[in-house]
């Protein structure tokens, strides 16, 4: 689906259904993608964000099954532009906590399947697009923090393996005609999770390290190795991960274009926030059901100076809810974005209708993906039919004086 003026595409992510398997993935695609186009895009195109688990991508690219997905595609009048490559293996009714940044991009399984990913884009992709891969904060902090040597051996290997995707989506740029860019997703207690730890690593890192290699392996110099790094890897800025750590959209967006450093995707998404009242009870009685075992919900509490304090996850932080000074928590806990308000809690709602603003004045990015994960693991009270909610969280976007424009979407 195209909306507005500025050939902005919006979809929602596909990691709402469970499925590891392709065969699981295509039927979800076939139950609910058609419904969702007949009921806000009819007429015109319609876009997929498609997530694939590394078993998915692999039989994907196996026998003629890609050939019959491009051909269901078409006959349905769907085009795919941007995929999600955070979440290797399993998503879905199991615990995943942190094993949601393993293998993480230090590790050549990491660059396999991405590289996949990027092949199969690559076919799906519409003629006269620019496709995008988000994927992990490089990796996942606690595991490394106070242990300099490991993160910068982390930083390094990542880099290298970083160097080595962005070669292969220039041979697929050459070959097709078609730009594919990895979009690096931050978030909270991410190897990268806040602007100045994206710029450090841009600056410290990749176009150093990676732009080294590249150089290099390819015999081009280091000027231009550096402008294909920074075409070809880019940022996924989550709505909600960056409320989270308290940061405002248009200083964001500003200090990454003062850096040379591109969105290529925007999540729609928005956390969980709450002011701390003097009475504490009732309020963690209403937070108690949003600390569920399966993903980590990291709390960031903020103070009247300023200050930050970090907690793992809402349910190692809920037994200091009592005694906190801070004035404000936020938790990554995806919830509905079109609730602003939910009882004693409210949403970071409005860091989405920001960012909906700045891309109006400023089109930085083409790419808007709903990201709302968790309707499995929500409270019962929030929970309704999840076409139902689905189609109410595009007309909530679409609501913010965006118009549906025709999208041709000719795959070849």
């Amino acid at each position: 689906m195209q909306i507005g003026k500025d050939n902005i595409h919006l979809t929602y992510c596909t990691n709402i259904h469970p499925g590891e398997g392709w065969n699981e993935v295509f039927a979800n695609l076939k139950h609910y993608i058609p419904v969702l186009k007949s009921r806000l895009s009819p007429e015109n195109s319609f876009g997929i964000g498609l997530r694939l688990a590394n078993i998915a991508a692999k039989e994907l690219l196996e026998k003629d099954n890609l050939t019959q997905f491009q051909s269901w595609l078409t006959n349905q009048d769907l085009y795919v532009f941007t995929l999600n490559g955070f979440p290797y293996g399993g998503f879905h009714h199991q615990v995943v906590k942190d094993a949601v940044y393993s293998p993480d991009w230090s590790t050549q399984e990491r660059l396999d399947y991405t590289i996949n990913l990027a092949k199969i884009l690559s076919a799906l992709l519409p003629q006269g697009m620019e496709g995008g891969i988000s994927t992990l904060p490089i990796s996942y902090k606690p595991w490394w923090k106070g242990d300099r040597i490991a993160e910068s051996h982390i930083f390094n290997s990542s880099c290298l393996n970083l160097a080595s995707l962005t070669a292969e989506l220039i041979t697929i740029r050459q070959q097709t005609g078609k730009l594919i860019h990895l979009d690096i997703e931050p978030e909270p207690d991410g190897l990268l999770e806040n602007t100045t730890e994206v710029i450090d690593f841009f600056t410290n890192w990749l176009l150093p390290v990676s732009g080294a290699i590249l150089s290099k392996s390819l015999g081009i110099s280091p000027k231009l190795a550096k402008t294909q790094l920074l075409e070809h890897i880019r940022i996924c800025y989550d709505t909600c991960h960056f409320a989270v750590e308290y940061e405002n959209p248009a200083t964001v967006f500003a200090r990454f274009q003062d850096s040379d450093i591109k969105i290529g995707k925007i999540q729609l998404s928005a956390a969980i926030k709450v002011a701390l009242p003097t009475n504490r009870e009732v309020l963690l009685a209403r937070l108690c059901p949003f600390a569920e075992s399966t993903y980590l919900h990291q709390v960031i509490e903020r103070y009247s100076d300023g200050s930050l304090h970090h907690y793992p996850d809402l349910v190692t932080a809920l037994p200091h809810l009592k005694n906190s000074k801070a004035q404000e928590w936020r938790s990554h806990f995806h919830v509905p974005i079109f609730i602003h308000d939910y009882q004693l809690l409210q949403s970071t709602q409005d860091d989405i209708v920001a960012v909906l603003q700045l891309l109006q004045a400023n089109p930085v990015c083409q790419h808007l993906e709903i990201e709302t994960y968790t309707w499995d693991v929500l409270p019962p009270e929030m929970k309704i039919d999840i076409l139902a909610s689905i189609q109410r969280e595009y007309e909530w976007v679409l609501q913010k004086g965006l118009a549906i424009q025709p999208q041709p979407a000719a795959i070849s």
